[in-house]
């Protein structure tokens, strides 16, 4: 027998279990959510599954039309180079807010992050680990409206990011390149130079923004 949670606690546990398979490309842009086929998998009516698609609606990772049901959403191109022209402008200003309210914990932790990354050899383990190292240098902002549209940024761009991933993953030269940037945000984060770190970050994702127009081609094979 189907659950009937209704509470906001059951849409944002269908919520987190949906993007997750996004995220990590077990669902890929187009592809068709089937509402019924997800209540019955988790065991609840299908109003939670509803509202939890309407989340991630609000985050760009999830489509909703009328008469045509949810889909993965998709980004084009052109919409990408927009993306990370707004990136380049807003996350620096979200890092130069957060550094002077990190805490010894919080350099610790990117630290720790920073050295797993550089034993990853595939894309499914690099991605969370890049996102949590950023976000945990975002940690200590205080501007939530500027973190939500920085984040539905990273959202809508996640299937570029992980199909650039699989790229440089494969190429020592662009592996060893982004090495050193994050080696460079890192130090400038840590002795919390609120001018110097989000320049780094901008230059960051201008060069990540470049090297996905040049590998543009790949990105699609990828499944971008």
């Amino acid at each position: 027998m189907k659950r009937s949670e209704q509470s906001p606690v059951a849409s944002q546990r269908v919520a987190d279990v949906v993007a997750e398979r996004i995220l990590t490309g077990q669902l890929k842009p187009g592809d068709r959510i089937k509402q019924d086929e997800l209540a019955s998998e988790l065991n609840l009516s299908r109003i939670p599954v509803r509202d939890a698609l309407r989340i991630l609606e609000t985050r760009g990772l999830v489509s909703l039309k009328a008469n045509a049901g949810a889909r993965v959403a998709s980004l084009g191109l052109r919409d990408m180079e927009l993306s990370y022209q707004i990136r380049e402008m807003l996350e620096p200003m979200l890092l130069a807010e957060s550094i002077p309210n990190l805490v010894e914990a919080d350099f610790g932790a990117m630290a720790e992050i920073k050295a797993r990354l550089e034993k990853v050899t595939d894309a499914d383990d690099y991605m969370p680990l890049a996102r949590a190292f950023h976000w945990t240098a975002f940690r200590g902002h205080q501007v939530p409206l500027l973190a939500q549209i920085v984040e539905r940024l990273w959202d809508t761009t996640h299937h570029y990011r992980r199909a650039y991933a699989v790229v440089v993953l494969k190429n020592a030269e662009l592996l060893e390149v982004m090495r050193a940037e994050r080696d460079l945000l890192f130090g400038a984060i840590q002795r919390r130079e609120t001018d110097l770190a989000p320049r780094i970050l901008a230059a960051h994702i201008r060069r990540t923004h470049i090297g996905l127009l040049e590998h543009s081609e790949a990105l699609e094979a990828e499944g971008a």
